[in-house]
């Protein structure tokens, strides 16, 4: 409890301090939004007397990245700002302030439990902020295929969301094309996954003409087998029409059978959805290898206001890469899990 307090009170200290030598009062803007979910899980390989064992089926609520936070904003000067955001995650299943897959916990270690905390500059420039945030690979090469509203979204990719003790660039457009560029300490990069240990570089570079974007990336991970992820994404707005592709691969020393970075390993997703009235279908077919293998992701998003949605989801994964134990996470892993299936229907509350 009380590193909980010293990390509140640091970091609203940071924010709030300019205010004693400003001009101006330093804009804030608070939110929230609760997104959770019943869900009914059939893993393929349940605790039927299989060794090791797998998993039972189960109904269960399940939070679906719920988050609480706070974003600040001061005018340096004339086209010049300064900036801040803490966002920290609420586990609405389990009633904990963690992150509903890593299940870390104010007693291990406070930092990773904050989803977002960074400060920044922007202005002509670009912009550039230091801090855990997210990720410029994940940005432009996996968001364009991450649209679903459950648990079960984002699961499809090689890349990591948010890094901790990250610096990062983003340019402004250049006639069209614009890149962004990362680098992640070894101390918050070994956060990020425990096969990882060393310092994070990212690079990524997109065109955007009209409706269509085009990106390609690289994340040099910084592990012991000197692997990089390779990616290229497109997307086109077509009026209620969105479309999106994305291709991974591993460039590894890793040469071993199984392995999640392993020389070759490739991901490719194939993305769609359409808005009619208020409802948003959408679909997605995968094959990320040996992290869920064959997935097939479809759901439907009700806007019944601007600030309340209800939703409802199909996801099937040939291999185990999502689906755990009742309300668990990262951690709960099953030695004999493999694949199966999840439907899932539940709501989203911004404010």
């Amino acid at each position: 409890m009380l590193s909980r307090k010293i990390l509140a009170a640091a970091i609203a200290g940071s924010l709030i301090a300019p205010t004693l030598v400003a001009a101006d009062p330093i804009e804030f803007d608070f939110y929230g939004s609760i997104r959770t979910h019943g869900e009914y899980v059939r893993p393929d390989n349940r605790n039927e007397g299989t060794d090791p064992p797998g998993v039972d089926s189960y109904t269960a609520l399940r939070d679906a990245y719920s988050r609480l936070g706070v974003r600040a904003n001061y005018g340096l000067t004339e086209g010049i700002s300064a900036f801040g955001q803490l966002e920290l995650p609420l586990d609405t299943a389990n009633l904990e302030v963690q992150d509903p897959y890593d299940q870390g916990g104010f007693g291990r270690d406070d930092a990773e439990n904050v989803r977002v905390g960074q400060i920044g500059l922007a202005g002509d420039f670009g912009t550039i902020q230091y801090g855990q945030q997210w990720m410029p690979y994940y940005n432009a090469i996996a968001y364009p295929v991450d649209m679903f509203s459950t648990y079960y979204s984002g699961f499809a990719t090689y890349a990591v969301f948010r890094v901790r003790d990250t610096i990062a660039y983003y340019s402004p457009d250049l006639n069209g094309f614009s890149f962004a560029a990362s680098y992640s300490d070894s101390r918050g990069n070994e956060k990020s996954t425990s096969r990882i240990d060393g310092s994070r570089e990212q690079f990524t570079v997109s065109y955007n003409v009209g409706n269509t974007t085009i990106s390609a990336g690289i994340d040099d991970r910084g592990d012991d087998d000197d692997s990089r992820i390779l990616g290229l994404a497109a997307s086109h707005q077509m009026g209620d029409l969105y479309l999106a592709a994305k291709y991974e691969e591993f460039d590894s020393d890793n040469k071993a059978s199984g392995a999640f970075n392993r020389d070759g390993n490739q991901a490719f997703n194939l993305f769609a959805s359409y808005t009619m009235g208020k409802n948003t279908y959408k679909v997605m077919l995968a094959d990320v290898e040996n992290y869920g293998d064959n997935v097939i992701h479809l759901g439907v998003d009700h806007q019944f206001r601007d600030d309340l949605k209800f939703f409802a989801e199909y996801y099937y994964e040939e291999e185990t890469a999502a689906i755990t134990t009742k309300r668990g996470g990262l951690g709960d892993f099953p030695a004999g899990a493999s694949g199966g299936q999840v439907i899932a229907a539940g709501l989203r509350f911004d404010f």
